[in-house]
């Protein structure tokens, strides 16, 4: 009798245990697997020899994995919709340009002008937290590239376009809600570390997690 309740008993615990890995793993089966994204974006980007920072609106669209609930990769890609004015304050050597013809390459050019961003893209890895069932907080970091150009107007007349490129590490965080079992909404603050146009990036997006 004795010998026939430990084997119930035991038989009955592993039951229990295989039932509770094969709901583990289903809940682990939902939290993986592929995401798309795309919304709007606000950057400020900050070149060098501008007096502040230069604001700009973009639309960005982005493609991620879930490895889990708590890590994924992502890659994004951010487009500007319309360029934003700066003041810029340069020497006349560093567009090898005497803009008063007064022989004097080291003069000030006190311009201003329009920057446009072309395209900004990243690659990511993203640590996520979850707050509530609906609610995670998350941080990422990777590495990105720009690609700016600018018109600018000097004081003696002469136009100026301007292309450049950058890249650098980029750094995270923000808030992502399940508003069903596939669609979210995320919202997230991303700093460019680029090398002579820090950048920086607020986002608000919609997106479904297959």
């Amino acid at each position: 009798m004795l010998k026939q309740l430990l084997i119930g008993t035991a038989a009955a615990g592993a039951l229990t245990v295989a039932g509770a890995s094969a709901q583990a793993q289903g809940y682990a089966d939902e939290d993986t697997g592929f995401y798309l994204q795309g919304g709007y974006s606000y950057l400020d980007i900050q070149p060098d020899g501008a007096e502040s920072g230069v604001d700009t609106n973009a639309i960005t669209a982005r493609a991620g994995y879930n490895f889990n609930k708590f890590f994924s990769l992502e890659a994004d890609v951010t487009s500007g919709i319309d360029d934003g004015e700066f003041d810029y304050n340069v020497d006349e050597d560093e567009f090898d340009l005497d803009d008063n013809n007064d022989g004097d390459f080291n003069d000030l050019i006190a311009a201003s002008g329009d920057i446009g961003l072309n395209y900004l893209v990243g690659v990511y890895g993203r640590a996520s937290m979850p707050v509530t069932d609906k609610l995670d907080i998350f941080g990422r970091a990777g590495y990105a590239f720009v690609d700016l150009d600018a018109e600018i107007e000097t004081p003696g007349g002469n136009p100026i376009n301007v292309e450049d490129s950058e890249d650098g590490a980029a750094l995270g965080a923000g808030l992502n809600y399940d508003l069903t079992e596939n669609w979210q909404l995320r919202g997230d603050y991303t700093w460019y570390g680029f090398g002579n146009t820090d950048t920086h990036a607020a986002m608000v997006s919609a997106g479904y997690k297959f």
